[in-house]
């Protein structure tokens, strides 16, 4: 009578991070995160660096941390990682209001957004 073993998630040659609450709208996000899809680690780290999107530097803390993962907690081979699935998620959402003319008010809606990345270690091609 013990508590079940964890089954996992993911693929023995997987590793994944998350990021919640990031204070950007789903749409916003989603264009950076469309920019690393499927491409190798490298490759998506240095994307990353020169896209001059503000959020582009959290999704690259994101990207580093699953390849992190992968290396220390899962043993895989850096080298021959790449970006498996980046996807997000909406979050909830502030509403603030703004005062309008005659009396009316606005409504503001200010987004956050979830952020997933899974990197995937690719076979050996022989």
């Amino acid at each position: 009578m013990g508590k079940k073993a964890f089954t996992r998630r993911l693929q023995e040659n997987e590793a994944l991070a998350t990021a919640s609450g990031i204070r950007v709208s789903p749409r916003k996000l989603n264009i950076v995160a469309g920019l690393i899809r499927g491409k190798k680690v490298d490759q998506a780290l240095a994307q990353l660096s020169f896209t001059r999107r503000r959020i582009a530097v959290d999704v690259k803390k994101v990207l580093q941390s699953a390849i992190a993962n992968a290396e220390n907690n899962h043993q895989l081979d850096v080298d021959r990682l790449y970006v498996a699935d980046a996807h997000v998620g909406r979050a909830f959402e502030l509403k603030r209001f703004m005062p309008r003319a005659r009396g009316r008010v606005g409504r503001i809606h200010k987004p956050f957004s979830h952020l997933t990345i899974v990197v995937r270690e690719r076979e050996e091609v022989s």
